[in-house]
């Protein structure tokens, strides 16, 4: 599939196409669009595509009229508030999201099975309460880690949500297991296609690290508490049934004996998954 090159501007950006690179000049939302929607009608077996929208990421901007209910914004400048931009660009994607699953014929439509996922939270121009702009993108609290996915189509027999603790990397092994592939299942990749059909366990613990160089992060979390670890020996603690938003740091305080085992529990898989 082509890639694209988008630097300043969603309306002007390099199209890199088997080697080759052009510069477009229609959105690029809707002409990533375009193209899976071609690439998927010339298909004549069982196809897998991955589309990787770059919206709604920067630079803010105004997606065409047709495609968001944000009114009629003004070209966007530093200093304006940005929620607006960044909701209309939402609102476009989910609009060509679309215009993609509209292309399918109804037999296609049963047979596909369609995972949406984002990479991370928001960035803190557009941050919303009940979150904090500190702890959004670029961090390794909730805001910044814990990313929408939603699982539909066939395949998928169950509706609602799970609150299973499932990392980006485990669609790996989930994608291979949809298409009758066996793999080794690893730390990094397990498969949650059971969870589709019915309820059950995926993972005990879920890991995230921020790994710069300079000020490296890691942070490992169970059903219930979840622990930071800086590089520079600074360490945080929260209980996520009670504290979702991470206000109250427990290790400001004493632990309870529950938490205090929990601190070990969490510190030993961060350390087997750091060494291993």
């Amino acid at each position: 599939m082509p890639h694209l090159n988008l630097a300043d501007s969603y309306y002007s950006w390099q199209l890199t196409e088997d080697g080759s690179s052009t510069t477009n000049s229609g959105y690029v939302t809707e002409v990533l669009t375009d193209l899976a929607i071609d690439w998927v009608r010339s298909q004549e077996a069982s196809w897998f595509l991955w589309l990787a929208y770059n919206a709604p990421h920067g630079p803010f901007h105004v997606p065409p009229s047709t495609m968001h209910s944000q009114g009629d914004l003004p070209e966007y400048s530093l200093g304006m508030n940005a929620l607006p931009y960044y909701m209309a660009a939402i609102e476009a994607m989910d609009f060509q999201i679309g215009r993609l699953l509209a292309s399918m014929t109804p037999q296609e439509r049963e047979n596909t099975t369609i995972i949406f996922i984002g990479d991370n939270g928001p960035p803190r121009r557009v941050v919303q309460s009940p979150y904090a702009a500190d702890r959004a993108k670029g961090t390794l609290y909730q805001g910044g880690i814990n990313t929408p996915m939603f699982v539909s189509g066939n395949r998928v027999m169950r509706t609602g949500t799970d609150n299973s603790l499932i990392n980006g990397t485990d669609l790996y092994a989930t994608i291979a297991h949809l298409a009758g592939v066996e793999v080794t299942e690893i730390y990094d990749s397990k498969s949650f296609l059971s969870l589709l059909t019915a309820e059950g366990s995926h993972r005990e613990t879920q890991y995230s690290e921020m790994d710069d160089g300079t000020d490296d992060l890691w942070t490992i979390r169970n059903e219930r508490y979840k622990l930071i670890v800086n590089a520079n020996g600074h360490e945080e603690m929260y209980d996520l049934l009670s504290d979702a938003y991470e206000a109250n740091d427990l290790l400001s305080g004493l632990l309870d004996s529950e938490q205090s085992l929990a601190k070990v529990a969490l510190e030993a898989h961060l350390d087997s998954i750091r060494h291993r």
